[in-house]
Protein backbone atom coordinates (compact mmCIF):
# COMPACT_ATOMS: atom_id res chain seq x y z
CA UNK A 1 0.00 0.00 0.00
CA UNK A 2 1.19 3.52 -0.71
CA UNK A 3 -0.53 6.01 1.60
CA UNK A 4 0.49 9.58 2.24
CA UNK A 5 -0.54 11.63 5.25
CA UNK A 6 1.29 14.54 6.84
CA UNK A 7 2.34 14.95 10.44
CA UNK A 8 1.80 18.12 12.47
CA UNK A 9 4.85 19.68 10.84
CA UNK A 10 3.65 18.92 7.30
CA UNK A 11 6.17 16.12 6.72
CA UNK A 12 4.95 13.22 4.60
CA UNK A 13 4.44 9.87 6.29
CA UNK A 14 4.67 7.09 3.73
CA UNK A 15 4.90 3.35 3.50
CA UNK A 16 5.57 1.46 0.28
CA UNK A 17 4.93 -2.26 -0.03
CA UNK A 18 5.13 -4.82 -2.78
CA UNK A 19 1.76 -5.57 -4.38
CA UNK A 20 0.44 -9.13 -4.07
CA UNK A 21 -2.34 -10.63 -6.21
CA UNK A 22 -4.79 -12.79 -4.23
CA UNK A 23 -7.25 -14.05 -6.81
CA UNK A 24 -8.65 -10.91 -8.43
CA UNK A 25 -7.78 -8.74 -5.40
CA UNK A 26 -4.51 -6.82 -5.07
CA UNK A 27 -2.98 -6.30 -1.63
CA UNK A 28 -0.30 -3.67 -1.23
CA UNK A 29 1.45 -1.60 -3.87
CA UNK A 30 -0.88 1.22 -4.87
CA UNK A 31 -4.05 -0.76 -4.07
CA UNK A 32 -6.51 0.42 -1.40
CA UNK A 33 -6.53 -1.25 2.01
CA UNK A 34 -8.42 -4.55 1.71
CA UNK A 35 -11.03 -5.79 4.20
CA UNK A 36 -10.73 -9.43 5.24
CA UNK A 37 -12.79 -11.71 7.50
CA UNK A 38 -12.87 -15.35 8.58
CA UNK A 39 -15.59 -17.94 8.92
CA UNK A 40 -16.26 -19.74 12.18
CA UNK A 41 -18.07 -22.69 10.61
CA UNK A 42 -16.69 -26.21 10.36
CA UNK A 43 -15.33 -26.15 6.80
CA UNK A 44 -16.42 -29.75 6.37
CA UNK A 45 -19.98 -28.40 6.71
CA UNK A 46 -20.19 -27.33 3.09
CA UNK A 47 -23.65 -25.76 3.19
CA UNK A 48 -22.96 -23.80 6.39
CA UNK A 49 -19.59 -22.57 5.15
CA UNK A 50 -20.91 -21.52 1.74
CA UNK A 51 -23.68 -19.54 3.41
CA UNK A 52 -21.35 -17.77 5.82
CA UNK A 53 -18.78 -16.95 3.15
CA UNK A 54 -21.55 -15.54 0.96
CA UNK A 55 -22.90 -13.49 3.88
CA UNK A 56 -19.45 -12.10 4.64
CA UNK A 57 -18.82 -11.28 0.99
CA UNK A 58 -22.17 -9.54 0.65
CA UNK A 59 -21.40 -7.52 3.77
CA UNK A 60 -18.26 -6.29 2.00
CA UNK A 61 -15.48 -8.72 2.91
CA UNK A 62 -13.05 -8.73 -0.01
CA UNK A 63 -11.18 -11.83 1.18
CA UNK A 64 -12.52 -14.65 3.36
CA UNK A 65 -10.33 -17.06 5.32
CA UNK A 66 -11.54 -20.57 6.10
CA UNK A 67 -10.13 -23.19 8.45
CA UNK A 68 -8.44 -26.18 6.81
CA UNK A 69 -7.59 -28.39 9.75
CA UNK A 70 -8.24 -31.98 8.68
CA UNK A 71 -8.83 -34.16 5.63
CA UNK A 72 -12.62 -33.66 5.64
CA UNK A 73 -12.19 -29.88 5.59
CA UNK A 74 -9.59 -29.99 2.82
CA UNK A 75 -11.81 -32.27 0.75
CA UNK A 76 -14.69 -29.79 1.04
CA UNK A 77 -12.83 -26.70 -0.20
CA UNK A 78 -13.16 -27.31 -3.94
CA UNK A 79 -16.90 -27.94 -3.62
CA UNK A 80 -17.29 -24.78 -1.53
CA UNK A 81 -15.49 -22.82 -4.25
CA UNK A 82 -17.70 -24.33 -6.97
CA UNK A 83 -20.91 -23.56 -5.10
CA UNK A 84 -19.84 -19.97 -4.43
CA UNK A 85 -19.01 -19.51 -8.11
CA UNK A 86 -22.43 -20.86 -9.06
CA UNK A 87 -23.95 -18.19 -6.77
CA UNK A 88 -21.78 -15.52 -8.45
CA UNK A 89 -19.90 -14.96 -5.19
CA UNK A 90 -16.33 -14.63 -6.42
CA UNK A 91 -14.64 -13.62 -3.17
CA UNK A 92 -11.15 -15.23 -2.90
CA UNK A 93 -10.79 -17.94 -0.27
CA UNK A 94 -7.76 -18.18 2.00
CA UNK A 95 -6.81 -21.47 3.60
CA UNK A 96 -5.83 -21.25 7.27
CA UNK A 97 -3.31 -24.03 7.98
CA UNK A 98 -1.72 -25.11 11.24
CA UNK A 99 0.35 -28.19 12.15
CA UNK A 100 -0.56 -30.37 9.13
CA UNK A 101 -0.96 -28.01 6.19
CA UNK A 102 1.88 -29.59 4.22
CA UNK A 103 0.14 -32.96 4.39
CA UNK A 104 -3.36 -31.69 3.63
CA UNK A 105 -2.23 -29.73 0.58
CA UNK A 106 -0.20 -32.62 -0.75
CA UNK A 107 -3.10 -35.06 -0.38
CA UNK A 108 -5.76 -32.65 -1.70
CA UNK A 109 -4.52 -30.88 -4.83
CA UNK A 110 -8.07 -29.70 -5.60
CA UNK A 111 -8.02 -27.82 -2.30
CA UNK A 112 -4.71 -26.16 -3.19
CA UNK A 113 -6.11 -25.16 -6.58
CA UNK A 114 -9.36 -23.75 -5.18
CA UNK A 115 -7.70 -21.52 -2.58
CA UNK A 116 -6.42 -18.08 -3.53
CA UNK A 117 -3.83 -17.92 -0.74
CA UNK A 118 -2.32 -20.11 1.98
CA UNK A 119 -1.86 -18.86 5.55
CA UNK A 120 1.21 -20.43 7.18
CA UNK A 121 2.00 -20.03 10.89
CA UNK A 122 5.77 -20.47 11.33
CA UNK A 123 5.20 -21.18 15.02
CA UNK A 124 3.42 -24.46 14.39
CA UNK A 125 4.32 -25.54 10.87
CA UNK A 126 6.59 -28.11 12.45
CA UNK A 127 8.98 -28.69 15.36
CA UNK A 128 12.70 -29.34 15.35
CA UNK A 129 14.08 -30.97 12.23
CA UNK A 130 10.59 -31.27 10.72
CA UNK A 131 9.97 -27.55 10.73
CA UNK A 132 12.19 -26.66 7.78
CA UNK A 133 11.05 -29.55 5.59
CA UNK A 134 7.34 -29.02 6.30
CA UNK A 135 7.61 -25.27 5.73
CA UNK A 136 9.45 -25.99 2.49
CA UNK A 137 6.70 -28.38 1.38
CA UNK A 138 4.06 -25.68 1.82
CA UNK A 139 6.12 -23.10 -0.05
CA UNK A 140 6.77 -25.57 -2.86
CA UNK A 141 3.05 -26.37 -3.11
CA UNK A 142 2.25 -22.65 -3.23
CA UNK A 143 4.72 -22.23 -6.07
CA UNK A 144 3.36 -25.25 -7.90
CA UNK A 145 -0.16 -23.82 -7.87
CA UNK A 146 1.03 -20.20 -8.25
CA UNK A 147 -0.49 -19.10 -4.93
CA UNK A 148 0.70 -16.36 -2.57
CA UNK A 149 1.21 -17.05 1.12
CA UNK A 150 0.66 -15.10 4.31
CA UNK A 151 3.32 -15.87 6.85
CA UNK A 152 1.28 -15.15 9.94
CA UNK A 153 3.11 -14.98 13.26
CA UNK A 154 1.00 -14.95 16.41
CA UNK A 155 2.40 -14.36 19.86
CA UNK A 156 0.19 -17.12 21.25
CA UNK A 157 1.98 -19.67 19.08
CA UNK A 158 5.52 -18.40 18.67
CA UNK A 159 8.17 -20.88 17.53
CA UNK A 160 9.39 -22.40 20.79
CA UNK A 161 12.85 -23.17 19.38
CA UNK A 162 13.26 -19.56 18.24
CA UNK A 163 12.21 -18.22 21.64
CA UNK A 164 14.62 -20.57 23.42
CA UNK A 165 17.52 -19.50 21.19
CA UNK A 166 16.78 -15.80 21.57
CA UNK A 167 16.44 -16.13 25.36
CA UNK A 168 19.85 -17.81 25.51
CA UNK A 169 21.37 -15.02 23.43
CA UNK A 170 19.64 -12.40 25.54
CA UNK A 171 21.18 -13.77 28.72
CA UNK A 172 24.61 -13.17 27.23
CA UNK A 173 23.93 -9.48 26.70
CA UNK A 174 25.52 -6.88 28.95
CA UNK A 175 22.06 -5.29 29.17
CA UNK A 176 19.44 -7.99 28.51
CA UNK A 177 16.19 -7.01 26.84
CA UNK A 178 12.99 -7.09 28.85
CA UNK A 179 10.62 -10.00 28.26
CA UNK A 180 8.25 -7.65 26.45
CA UNK A 181 10.88 -6.33 24.05
CA UNK A 182 12.29 -9.82 23.51
CA UNK A 183 8.84 -11.11 22.56
CA UNK A 184 8.38 -8.29 20.06
CA UNK A 185 11.79 -9.02 18.54
CA UNK A 186 10.96 -12.72 18.34
CA UNK A 187 7.77 -11.91 16.44
CA UNK A 188 9.68 -9.86 13.89
CA UNK A 189 12.51 -12.38 13.60
CA UNK A 190 10.05 -15.23 13.02
CA UNK A 191 8.27 -13.36 10.23
CA UNK A 192 11.35 -12.00 8.45
CA UNK A 193 13.43 -15.18 8.69
CA UNK A 194 10.50 -17.23 7.38
CA UNK A 195 10.00 -14.81 4.48
CA UNK A 196 13.71 -14.96 3.71
CA UNK A 197 13.56 -18.77 3.69
CA UNK A 198 10.55 -18.68 1.35
CA UNK A 199 12.54 -16.50 -1.05
CA UNK A 200 15.51 -18.86 -0.82
CA UNK A 201 13.11 -21.64 -1.86
CA UNK A 202 12.24 -19.64 -4.99
CA UNK A 203 9.16 -17.67 -3.95
CA UNK A 204 8.97 -14.15 -5.30
CA UNK A 205 8.50 -11.22 -2.92
CA UNK A 206 5.29 -10.39 -4.75
CA UNK A 207 3.82 -13.62 -3.39
CA UNK A 208 4.51 -12.94 0.30
CA UNK A 209 2.37 -11.15 2.91
CA UNK A 210 3.40 -10.88 6.55
CA UNK A 211 1.48 -10.45 9.79
CA UNK A 212 2.69 -10.21 13.38
CA UNK A 213 -0.44 -10.33 15.51
CA UNK A 214 -0.56 -9.58 19.20
CA UNK A 215 -3.49 -8.93 21.55
CA UNK A 216 -2.25 -5.83 23.42
CA UNK A 217 -2.66 -2.54 21.60
CA UNK A 218 0.70 -0.96 22.41
CA UNK A 219 2.60 -4.18 21.64
CA UNK A 220 0.84 -4.49 18.29
CA UNK A 221 1.59 -0.89 17.35
CA UNK A 222 5.25 -1.24 18.31
CA UNK A 223 5.84 -4.51 16.48
CA UNK A 224 4.18 -3.37 13.25
CA UNK A 225 6.06 -0.08 13.28
CA UNK A 226 9.31 -1.99 13.67
CA UNK A 227 8.63 -4.54 10.96
CA UNK A 228 7.44 -1.84 8.55
CA UNK A 229 10.81 -0.15 9.00
CA UNK A 230 12.67 -3.36 8.20
CA UNK A 231 10.90 -4.66 5.10
CA UNK A 232 8.68 -3.81 2.15
CA UNK A 233 6.47 -6.92 2.25
CA UNK A 234 2.72 -6.33 2.17
CA UNK A 235 1.38 -6.34 5.74
CA UNK A 236 -1.87 -7.77 7.08
CA UNK A 237 -3.09 -5.97 10.22
CA UNK A 238 -5.20 -7.35 13.02
CA UNK A 239 -5.38 -7.32 16.80
CA UNK A 240 -5.63 -11.00 17.63
CA UNK A 241 -8.09 -12.17 20.29
CA UNK A 242 -9.53 -8.63 20.38
CA UNK A 243 -12.57 -9.73 22.38
CA UNK A 244 -16.32 -9.18 22.29
CA UNK A 245 -18.52 -6.17 21.69
CA UNK A 246 -17.31 -2.67 22.44
CA UNK A 247 -14.01 -3.90 23.93
CA UNK A 248 -13.03 -5.70 20.72
CA UNK A 249 -14.15 -2.81 18.53
CA UNK A 250 -12.38 -0.14 20.58
CA UNK A 251 -9.13 -2.07 20.99
CA UNK A 252 -8.92 -3.02 17.31
CA UNK A 253 -9.79 0.48 16.15
CA UNK A 254 -7.23 2.07 18.48
CA UNK A 255 -4.39 -0.16 17.28
CA UNK A 256 -5.21 -0.28 13.58
CA UNK A 257 -6.13 3.40 13.45
CA UNK A 258 -2.69 4.44 14.73
CA UNK A 259 -0.91 2.21 12.22
CA UNK A 260 -2.98 3.14 9.19
CA UNK A 261 -2.64 6.84 9.98
CA UNK A 262 1.10 6.26 9.54
CA UNK A 263 0.57 4.44 6.24
CA UNK A 264 1.25 0.98 7.70
CA UNK A 265 -0.99 -1.88 6.61
CA UNK A 266 -2.33 -3.25 3.35
CA UNK A 267 -5.18 -5.50 4.50
CA UNK A 268 -7.08 -5.57 7.79
CA UNK A 269 -9.29 -7.83 9.84
CA UNK A 270 -11.27 -6.91 12.94
CA UNK A 271 -11.15 -10.12 15.00
CA UNK A 272 -14.37 -9.84 17.00
CA UNK A 273 -15.76 -12.63 19.14
CA UNK A 274 -19.45 -12.70 18.14
CA UNK A 275 -22.12 -12.35 20.79
CA UNK A 276 -24.07 -15.60 21.32
CA UNK A 277 -26.09 -15.99 18.15
CA UNK A 278 -24.47 -12.83 16.78
CA UNK A 279 -23.78 -12.01 13.16
CA UNK A 280 -20.25 -12.81 11.97
CA UNK A 281 -20.57 -10.01 9.40
CA UNK A 282 -20.28 -7.44 12.20
CA UNK A 283 -16.49 -7.58 11.94
CA UNK A 284 -16.69 -6.63 8.26
CA UNK A 285 -18.89 -3.61 8.97
CA UNK A 286 -16.56 -2.42 11.74
CA UNK A 287 -13.54 -2.70 9.43
CA UNK A 288 -15.31 -0.71 6.74
CA UNK A 289 -16.47 1.95 9.19
CA UNK A 290 -12.94 2.29 10.57
CA UNK A 291 -11.48 2.84 7.11
CA UNK A 292 -14.26 5.22 6.14
CA UNK A 293 -14.13 7.21 9.37
CA UNK A 294 -10.40 7.76 8.76
CA UNK A 295 -11.01 8.90 5.20
CA UNK A 296 -8.99 6.02 3.74
CA UNK A 297 -11.80 4.30 1.80
CA UNK A 298 -15.55 4.73 1.31
CA UNK A 299 -18.00 1.83 1.35
CA UNK A 300 -21.48 3.15 2.11
CA UNK A 301 -23.04 6.58 2.72
CA UNK A 302 -22.41 7.82 6.25
CA UNK A 303 -25.12 9.02 8.59
CA UNK A 304 -24.36 11.89 10.96
CA UNK A 305 -26.72 11.76 13.96
CA UNK A 306 -26.69 13.59 17.28
CA UNK A 307 -26.49 11.56 20.51
CA UNK A 308 -29.64 13.11 21.95
CA UNK A 309 -30.10 15.23 25.05
CA UNK A 310 -32.83 16.80 27.14
CA UNK A 311 -34.03 18.68 24.07
CA UNK A 312 -34.79 15.42 22.29
CA UNK A 313 -36.99 13.46 24.65
CA UNK A 314 -38.66 11.79 21.66
CA UNK A 315 -36.82 8.76 20.27
CA UNK A 316 -38.15 9.41 16.78
CA UNK A 317 -34.88 10.84 15.47
CA UNK A 318 -32.97 7.84 16.87
CA UNK A 319 -35.32 5.43 15.13
CA UNK A 320 -35.07 7.44 11.92
CA UNK A 321 -31.26 7.50 12.06
CA UNK A 322 -31.18 3.74 12.59
CA UNK A 323 -33.61 3.08 9.76
CA UNK A 324 -31.68 5.39 7.42
CA UNK A 325 -28.36 3.68 8.21
CA UNK A 326 -29.90 0.24 7.63
CA UNK A 327 -31.58 1.43 4.44
CA UNK A 328 -28.35 2.84 3.01
CA UNK A 329 -26.40 -0.35 3.67
CA UNK A 330 -29.19 -2.52 2.23
CA UNK A 331 -29.36 -0.38 -0.89
CA UNK A 332 -25.62 -0.43 -1.62
CA UNK A 333 -25.62 -3.71 -3.61
CA UNK A 334 -28.22 -2.07 -5.89
CA UNK A 335 -26.73 1.41 -5.94
CA UNK A 336 -23.03 0.53 -6.28
CA UNK A 337 -23.09 -0.68 -9.93
CA UNK A 338 -25.60 1.95 -11.04
CA UNK A 339 -24.66 5.03 -9.03
CA UNK A 340 -20.84 5.38 -8.85
CA UNK A 341 -19.64 7.60 -6.04
CA UNK A 342 -22.73 7.12 -3.88
CA UNK A 343 -20.54 5.57 -1.17
CA UNK A 344 -19.17 9.07 -0.50
CA UNK A 345 -22.61 10.56 0.20
CA UNK A 346 -23.32 11.95 3.68
CA UNK A 347 -26.73 12.08 5.34
CA UNK A 348 -27.56 14.02 8.52
CA UNK A 349 -30.39 13.06 10.88
CA UNK A 350 -30.49 15.61 13.70
CA UNK A 351 -32.80 15.92 16.68
CA UNK A 352 -33.25 19.62 17.43
CA UNK A 353 -32.60 23.16 16.31
CA UNK A 354 -29.26 23.63 18.14
CA UNK A 355 -26.97 21.80 15.69
CA UNK A 356 -29.59 20.34 13.37
CA UNK A 357 -29.61 22.94 10.59
CA UNK A 358 -25.83 23.40 10.69
CA UNK A 359 -25.03 19.69 10.45
CA UNK A 360 -27.70 19.22 7.79
CA UNK A 361 -26.11 21.96 5.70
CA UNK A 362 -22.73 20.19 5.88
CA UNK A 363 -24.24 16.92 4.60
CA UNK A 364 -25.30 16.12 1.06
CA UNK A 365 -28.82 15.76 2.36
CA UNK A 366 -30.03 16.27 5.92
CA UNK A 367 -33.12 16.53 8.06
CA UNK A 368 -33.45 18.61 11.23
CA UNK A 369 -36.20 17.15 13.37
CA UNK A 370 -38.08 19.20 15.97
CA UNK A 371 -36.90 18.93 19.54
CA UNK A 372 -39.04 19.17 22.65
CA UNK A 373 -41.21 22.27 22.52
CA UNK A 374 -40.14 23.16 18.96
CA UNK A 375 -42.54 23.74 16.08
CA UNK A 376 -43.49 20.29 14.65
CA UNK A 377 -41.74 20.73 11.34
CA UNK A 378 -38.61 19.15 9.83
CA UNK A 379 -36.65 21.26 7.31
CA UNK A 380 -34.69 19.39 4.65
CA UNK A 381 -31.33 20.64 3.40
CA UNK A 382 -29.82 19.51 0.10
CA UNK A 383 -26.20 20.46 -0.60
CA UNK A 384 -26.40 23.23 1.97
CA UNK A 385 -29.69 24.75 0.85
CA UNK A 386 -33.09 24.41 2.52
CA UNK A 387 -35.45 22.83 -0.03
CA UNK A 388 -38.62 21.69 1.73
CA UNK A 389 -40.14 21.27 5.19
CA UNK A 390 -41.76 17.96 6.10
CA UNK A 391 -44.71 17.70 8.47
CA UNK A 392 -47.22 15.10 9.60
CA UNK A 393 -47.09 11.36 10.21
CA UNK A 394 -45.05 10.29 7.17
CA UNK A 395 -41.82 12.22 7.67
CA UNK A 396 -39.64 9.08 7.67
CA UNK A 397 -41.04 7.66 4.43
CA UNK A 398 -40.92 11.05 2.72
CA UNK A 399 -37.32 11.61 3.76
CA UNK A 400 -36.28 8.16 2.47
CA UNK A 401 -37.84 9.05 -0.87
CA UNK A 402 -35.89 12.32 -0.94
CA UNK A 403 -32.68 10.37 -0.28
CA UNK A 404 -33.55 8.00 -3.13
CA UNK A 405 -34.21 10.97 -5.42
CA UNK A 406 -30.89 12.55 -4.44
CA UNK A 407 -29.00 9.37 -5.33
CA UNK A 408 -30.82 9.07 -8.66
CA UNK A 409 -30.17 12.69 -9.63
CA UNK A 410 -26.59 13.10 -8.39
CA UNK A 411 -24.83 9.77 -8.88
CA UNK A 412 -25.44 8.79 -12.46
CA UNK A 413 -23.62 6.04 -14.31
CA UNK A 414 -21.73 7.33 -17.31
CA UNK A 415 -23.39 6.48 -20.61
Amino acid sequence: MTVEFTDQYGAALRRNSVGVKVGHVTIGGSAPVVVQSMTNTDTADIAGTVKQVADLARAGSELVRITVDRAEAAAAVATIRDQLDAMNVNVPLIGDFHFNGHKLLNENPACAEALAKFRINPGNVGRGSKRDSQFAQMIETAQKFDKPVRIGVNWGSLDADLIARMMDENRQRDEPLSAQILTREAMIESALSSAKRAEELGMDRSKIILSVKMSIVQDLVAVYRAIADRCDYALHLGLTEAGMGSKGIVASSAALGILMQQGIGDTIRISLTPEPGGDRSREVIVAQELLQSMGIRSFTPLVTACPGCGRTTSTFFQELADSIQSYLREQMPIWKPNHPGVEDMTVAVMGCVVNGPGESKHANIGISLPGTGERPAAPIYVDGEKTVTLKGDHIAAEFLQLVENYVRDNYRKAA
